[in-house]
């Protein structure tokens, strides 16, 4: 009966439809919370953590530590990612978000290197690189879950992957702009920066018991199981998908990163007070949960779906520029906000409907580790080290529109995929 009920089309689908969301981004919503606010209070803990004479160099050892983790993702991918095609997307699901709350709570309880020395950086680093690992799997093992459970609704069910993400933005959002504004910069350095943690910790035991009840996807269930899945096969059997799946994602990470990168952008860079970014990600998380989901939505009825995303591909690549030239020339809370506000809004239409696209690459036996590996490589390149190589670009260049520029060389990268896909797409229709 939980097999049956979860098929789509019929009443009792639309009725699990939100159960299906829930159990498979609450570890979303878990692990993006714990990235969100390390990018966002970059600064505190740079000062922290990895303090130096150069606050610039300070904040660069931070943000390579922010990418360091990124480089565990593909081994994650490809191990969380193999387990999730074999045992099941539950289990690969449990897996990722167990080890997601131990690299949380690392980064709760460890004592900055005023407190310990050298031994609170490399607990940090080792925490990221745990939870970077972690993430590798959950994203594919999550969207394999949605978009086989939910039949003719994927390109909807599946966008909750980005709108969970932009809900996260709003909270942590509120957190930066509520303890910004009430606690000095020493209690910020103090403790202020971990309450998000503690917060988002508490989200973990709630997601293993979701997870722990929720049922396998009907598709896995009828699928034939590969008795392995190394990567050196998928790459054997599927390497045109893995490269198209991996350059449609290369502007959604880029500019999700970097839109990370704002708040410390916009008091290191633009010298505006500390809570101007945190009000930009604030209107930015909601336009991004909101469009994602309209997007998904769309996407459903819009067939080659993949159209979508080349216009808002498109639209990256027009904005990029006029976005950070605005900031830039009037640095304000309102140029900040209108600036953040817009590429949340372009982002959400394309992301919103990357997930099922990604899906769409891959057969079931090899999907949820086909999708985790190309994403993660994607990440992994362009959006982990964007915050590093805008910060980088900025001071080598003494430009402080260079987080443009790469801006707008990954949407074009992104674009070439989108098209290759799309003939693809048309190709299959003919035959």
């Amino acid at each position: 009966m939980a097999i049956d009920t979860a098929i789509g089309g019929t009443a009792a689908q639309h009725q699990r439809l939100p159960g299906v969301i829930v159990a498979a981004t609450i570890g979303n919503v878990l692990e993006w919370f714990d990235f969100l606010v390390y990018g966002y209070f970059a600064s505190y803990i740079a000062e922290v953590f990895f303090p130096a004479h150069d606050p610039t160099v300070s904040l660069l050892i931070t943000w390579s530590t922010f990418g360091l983790s990124y480089v565990a993702r593909p081994l994650g991918a490809v191990i969380i990612g193999t387990y999730t095609d074999r045992a099941g997307r539950k289990a690969g699901l449990t897996l990722s978000i167990g080890l997601m709350l131990i690299g949380t709570l690392a980064m709760v309880v460890t004592p900055g290197y005023a407190a310990i020395g050298l031994a609170g950086p490399i607990i940090i680093i080792l925490a990221r690189i745990l939870q970077g690992f972690s993430v590798g799997g959950e994203f594919g093992s999550a969207v394999a879950f949605l978009v086989e459970h939910t039949g003719d609704r994927k390109g909807f069910s599946a966008s909750w992957q980005w709108a969970t993400t932009g809900i996260v933005s709003i909270i942590v959002a509120v957190f930066g702009l509520g303890l910004t504004t009430y606690l000095s910069h020493e209690q910020m350095i103090d403790w202020g920066w971990r309450v998000p943690y503690v917060f988002g910790l508490l989200v973990g035991p709630a997601g293993l018991y979701i997870r722990a009840r929720m049922s396998e996807t009907p598709e896995f269930l009828e699928a034939e199981k590969p008795a392995r899945v190394p990567i050196g096969e998928l790459l054997q059997r599927h390497p045109i998908p893995v490269l198209l799946a991996l350059g449609a994602s290369i502007v959604s990470n880029a500019s999700y990163y970097l839109l990370v990168y704002v708040p410390t952008y916009a008091v290191k860079n633009l010298h505006l007070p500390e809570y101007t970014g945190f009000a930009a990600t604030l209107v930015g998380g909601i336009l991004l949960a909101t469009f994602s989901v309209l997007a998904g939505h769309w996407s459903d009825k819009t067939q080659p779906r993949v159209r979508i995303m080349l216009i808002t591909g498109v639209l990256f690549a027009l904005a990029a520029y006029p976005s950070f030239w605005l900031m830039v020339t009037w640095p304000s809370v309102a140029t900040c906000v209108f600036a953040v506000g817009l590429l949340n809004l372009i982002k959400g239409g394309y992301s919103g409907i990357l997930p099922s696209v990604l899906a769409e690459q891959f057969p079931v036996e090899t999907r949820g580790v086909g999708i985790a590996f190309s994403y993660s490589i994607s990440v992994t390149i362009f959006g982990g080290f964007a915050p590093f190589f805008a910060t980088w670009l900025v001071k080598q260049t003494g430009d402080p529109l260079s987080p443009a520029y790469y801006l707008m060389a990954t949407a074009l990268m992104s674009i070439v995929a989108l098209m290759v896909i799309a003939r693809r797409s048309k190709a299959g229709e003919r035959r």
